[in-house]
């Protein structure tokens, strides 16, 4: 996650903020752009108490 910030709030809110923008289509698509694996960010950012929600296109607090 080198491109991506590392800070969990920040890292969900610029995330959310690309795909509600519609800058990206899809978290995969986002990770991809930035080098990133999806499931290394899903991962990183359930263990900080979020879950992205495929319908909605976000990451939620659970």
């Amino acid at each position: 996650m080198d491109h991506l910030p590392h800070d969990p709030a920040i890292l969900v809110s610029a995330i959310n903020m690309q795909l509600r923008d519609e800058e990206f289509n899809s978290l995969a698509e986002l990770c991809y752009a930035f080098g990133t694996d999806p499931a290394t960010v899903e991962h990183y950012l359930e263990g900080h108490g979020y879950i992205y929600n495929k319908v909605q296109k976000q990451f939620k607090e659970r």
